[in-house]
């Protein structure tokens, strides 16, 4: 009951702190941190615990899922120097900075334990970055490459923890060309689950003829792509961020109530599961604080030395990126200056992973001994959630506004307008191909200017009050032309979502107004 009740409080919760969130001006998920701080000092809450297996299953397949159907291949293509390089390479580093600074400031550490340290602290929460960036205006370009940097930087994070702990159990040493064979070896069967899962629920979904039943299913696909994947000790995140990006490669211009039903309800659960997952980071927080209290303070500053070394860390590599971003000349690339890589840096919070894998690590090892420096370990991992998550989500809008940088609001504006563009003259070309009196088709023609005109920010008030009488004549021939035109204009953007250099949530943006007058035809 308890559960329940905590899960129904988290989520009215998460209602009214986005909203003040808003008011303030300030992120809602680092507020939701805390509260589950404050709601930790109520003792019927404080006796609330939440088994840490069922943390990383429960909450991080539907975020990334929902996170994920956000980009696409094609960006992936482009962001592959990203991904390469502070997916992988970053956490490397990362886990290997932290260890060395853990080994010298953590008494009777083990190198084992002090990998397994560095590795659950190197990823940053792609879902925490995405909801504090939704309060401040930046560029699509720095928020795209977080995303991307975050989608898969759990996967490689996750194979040197459980790596590092069986090394830290057994007492023996970390062996890393293991651990490099292992992830490899993971990210493959993943990546083969992501697209084999997909496959089979596209199968099925096309002989369900029920839009809701098959919202459903696809509700349930990233909790089955996860557990599916990690049964057969592979990545359940590559798994998940693969299957969000094939369902998203294979969509098709007819799902327009299928993508209008997901989307509102992703959006829903997206923010609900955020929350709830982040006031229960709060509470733990304070649970580690308190059970850590006798050697709390010494154990404060070394997260706080930790906490520095990981800013740095990334900083230095984010400002080498700039270089090389330059150098390439991709204007839509990020990081492209200090300021970039200062925000980036503000931008790299840590969260549900870190959380989930400090509170894993047992009391002791196999041989019964005390695990190795767990004390200072968890409150580091407690003292890093804190500096990255909520101070730097807490100041993130003050950084935004400090940094000046532009918010290239307008750029982004006329790319969707261009995808609007491509599309209107595609459902044009399609009523051209139509023999049929200038009277039915001259109607369509102003429905599709209007919508082109709201697309691209303009107003067209003539056309649109004329609409409704010229509409009245040839009905159903003019409902069966607009039908034709909004697919070959939604099968053109979909087109475009899948090309190489097209910002997919501004195809997003001109996909859903097409599928909103494609439902509103039904």
């Amino acid at each position: 009951m308890l559960t329940l009740l905590m899960i129904i409080g988290f989520g009215a919760a998460t209602s009214v702190v986005v909203g003040l969130g808003q008011r303030l001006r300030l992120p809602w998920p680092a507020l939701m941190v805390v509260i589950g701080i404050a709601g930790a000092f109520i003792p019927s809450i404080a006796d609330f615990h939440l088994d840490p297996e069922l943390i990383l299953p429960l909450f991080l397949p539907p975020l990334l899922f929902a996170a994920a159907q956000k980009t696409s291949w094609a960006l992936f293509a482009i962001r592959w120097r990203t991904i390469l390089g502070m997916a992988i390479a970053l956490v490397g580093v990362t886990v290997a900075v932290v260890a060395g600074t853990a080994m010298i400031l953590i008494p009777g550490i083990t190198l084992a334990a002090a990998v397994a340290l560095g590795a659950m602290l190197a990823p940053p929460d792609p879902v925490a970055v995405d909801a504090v960036a939704g309060t401040v205006s930046i560029p699509r370009r720095i928020l795209s490459t977080l995303q991307s940097e975050g989608l898969f930087n759990d996967a490689a994070s996750l194979v040197i923890f459980q790596t590092a702990m069986a090394a830290a159990l057994a007492g023996t040493e970390v062996d890393f060309a293991e651990l490099i064979v292992s992830f490899l070896l993971s990210a493959l069967i993943a990546i083969t689950v992501g697209f084999v899962v997909v496959a089979i629920v596209r199968f099925v979904t096309a002989r369900i003829d029920h839009t809701v039943a098959r919202s459903s299913l696809m509700l349930t696909l990233p909790f089955g792509v996860y557990l599916i994947a990690e049964h057969l000790h592979a990545s359940g995140v590559i798994a998940v961020v693969v299957a969000a990006l094939e369902v998203r490669r294979r969509d098709v211009e007819d799902n327009s109530a299928d993508r209008v039903t997901q989307a509102s309800t992703w959006q829903v659960l997206e923010m609900l599961i955020t929350g709830i997952a982040f006031g229960l980071i709060g509470l733990e927080l304070r649970r580690v604080a308190e059970a850590e209290s006798a050697g709390l303070v010494p154990s404060v500053l070394v997260g706080l030395a930790i906490a520095a070394v990981i800013v740095v860390v990334r900083f230095g590599w984010l400002a080498l990126g700039s270089i090389v971003e330059r150098r390439h000349g991709d204007e839509d690339a990020a990081p492209r200056s200090l300021r970039d890589a200062t925000l980036m840096t503000w931008g790299g919070m840590r969260g549900l992973a870190t959380i989930a894998l400090a509170l894993s690590i047992p009391a002791t090892t196999t041989t019964g001994e005390p695990f190795p420096g767990r004390s200072e370990i968890l409150v580091a991992a407690a003292v890093i959630l804190l500096v990255t998550l909520v101070l730097a989500g807490l100041t993130f809008p003050g950084v935004v506004r400090a940094l000046d940088i532009d918010d290239e609001a307008e750029r982004e504006e006329k790319e969707v307008a261009e995808i609007a563009q491509r599309a209107y003259r595609a459902a044009l070309a399609e009523l051209k191909e139509e023999d049929l009196p200038e009277e039915v088709v001259e109607p369509i023609r102003r429905r599709l200017r209007v919508l082109h005109a709201q697309l691209v920010g303009l107003t067209d008030d003539q056309a649109s009050s004329e609409l409704a009488t010229s509409l009245r004549e040839h009905r159903a021939e003019m409902t069966r032309l607009q039908r034709k035109a909004l697919q070959t204009a939604r099968s053109e953007v979909l087109r475009a979502r899948r090309e190489r250099g097209t910002d997919p949530e501004a195809a997003d943006k001109v996909l859903r107004r097409f599928d909103l007058q494609s439902v509103l035809l039904r």
